[in-house]
């Protein structure tokens, strides 16, 4: 078993404490050894001796993506490299990627996170759990394996792609466990059902997904898929990779590792704290890394926290699934949109699939949206009159939960885009023509 009691049932009174003590740790770490934060923390006037409670956090200024990719590649390193034993980076599809890097202490703190979160959610030492996230710069896949054997699970390092091998790997190891992203977790079903082997000789229990959002709605469409009980699990590479916050089995929020990630709740554009319980954007401060300590990073992710404990036991804050990020946001005629608000409403209809793709254009001067849908039976192509009622159908729905009026193309089963990786749902049109 890895279940730390004294740190996942700590009293909130305990806890903070500890949490002050390690905030004033890292901000005396930052400013004595990360030229960037020696000149932020000084023109905020800001010391580590002048924190007197975990309030006083909202003097420290906020580090943003920006700022790693200024100061690219080790710029925000607090360590010299012959202590960095491992460095990550994002993948840089806007500019240059993200860098970070670790100490062996990161490296046994970020296992431990990992650890805790997947046996909250239900793994155990007997599981032979495949790991189908792509190795590499992403820190999905070795965070998950670092953590997963910390457990004594048996770990298969599968990777991405070669769909039916990994498939082949899973019936005849009798892979009990799967760590994926949601949408390829799916697709991996459906190939499954394509192949000459029944759905029995698979012995799929738990699913380990994250790296991009699930919307409970897809969530469920894997669990039938599968016949598995899924749950998320949260983190990036700027603060540590997948290990900052995880369901249980309860699933009612994400438990944060508290004592190794301090979160607040802003508004994204005052910067503002929020009450608890009140949607806004994530800021996480690293309370013990060593190798690249960010204070008050803006996560750009959209969520809230509560600190009621949990039916679980544990006694951790609990993020809400994220709903989307303020720069992921759409808005459209003024309204802003989420792609898993869409998700939402579109997955849980018996016609159509869990595979859409949202398309923005630019007409005239106004923006307008596309929902393209795939059907699970491409026949309703040939009626009319199906084609049509179940359009208005979509249509209604999706109006009524954002607010406008949008373009709903049905398309052939299988035939959009299938990610191994993070799914790219928005093709934004508006500037081609620019």
């Amino acid at each position: 078993m890895f279940f730390q009691k004294e740190i996942e049932t700590m009293n909130r009174k305990d806890m903070e404490a500890l949490q002050l003590e390690r905030l004033k740790w890292t901000v005396d770490y930052c400013y004595k050894n990360v030229p960037f934060y020696t000149k932020r923390l000084d023109e905020a006037g800001v010391t580590a001796d002048k924190i007197k409670s975990l309030e006083d956090i909202k003097y420290i200024p906020v580090t943003t993506k920006a700022d790693l990719r200024d100061n690219y590649p080790f710029g925000l390193f607090a360590r010299p490299m012959k202590d960095i034993v491992r460095i990550h980076a994002s993948s840089g599809t806007t500019g240059k990627p993200t860098v970070v890097g670790y100490t062996k202490h990161d490296i046994d703190v970020w296992s431990d996170c990992v650890a805790r979160i997947v046996m909250a959610a239900g793994a155990t030492a007997d599981d032979i759990v495949q790991i189908s996230f792509g190795y590499g710069m992403f820190t999905g896949a070795l965070g998950l394996h670092f953590g997963l054997e910390k457990i004594g699970a048996s770990v298969v390092p599968n990777s991405s792609g070669n769909t039916e091998k990994a498939l082949m790997f899973m019936r005849d190891f009798g892979t009990t466990a799967l760590v994926a992203t949601p949408s390829y977790a799916l697709y991996m079903s459906e190939v499954a059902k394509e192949l000459d082997y029944p759905m029995s000789d698979y012995k799929i229990r738990l699913g380990l997904l994250g790296s991009e959002g699930c919307t409970p709605e897809m969530r469920t469409q894997i669990e039938k898929a599968w016949g598995l009980f899924a749950t998320d699990n949260y983190g990036m590479s700027e603060l540590v990779g997948p290990g900052v916050s995880g369901e249980c089995e309860e699933r009612c929020g994400l438990h944060f590792n508290e004592d190794y990630f301090y979160p607040e709740i802003v508004n994204s554009e005052t910067l503002e704290p929020l009450a608890e319980g009140e949607t806004g954007e994530l800021v996480v401060t690293t309370l013990c890394k060593e190798g690249i300590p960010l204070l008050r990073y803006r996560t750009r992710d959209i969520t809230r926290i509560t600190y009621e404990p949990c039916k679980c036991g544990r006694t951790s804050a609990r993020m809400d699934k994220v709903i989307g990020r303020s720069d992921d946001m759409l808005k459209i005629r003024g309204v802003n949109v989420f792609p898993s608000q869409i998700e939402s409403t579109l997955i849980g209809s018996d016609k159509i699939g869990a595979n859409y793709q949202l398309v923005v254009r630019r007409e005239g001067f106004a923006d307008t949206l596309e929902v393209k849908v795939e059907l699970v039976d491409g026949s309703i192509l040939e009626s009319y009159q199906e084609v049509e009622k179940l359009q208005n159908s979509l249509k209604h729905k999706l109006q009524t939960v954002l607010g406008i009026q949008c373009k709903l193309s049905l398309v052939e089963p299988k035939s959009l885009q299938r990610f191994a990786g993070k799914a790219q749902r928005v093709l934004d049109l508006r500037n081609e023509n620019k």
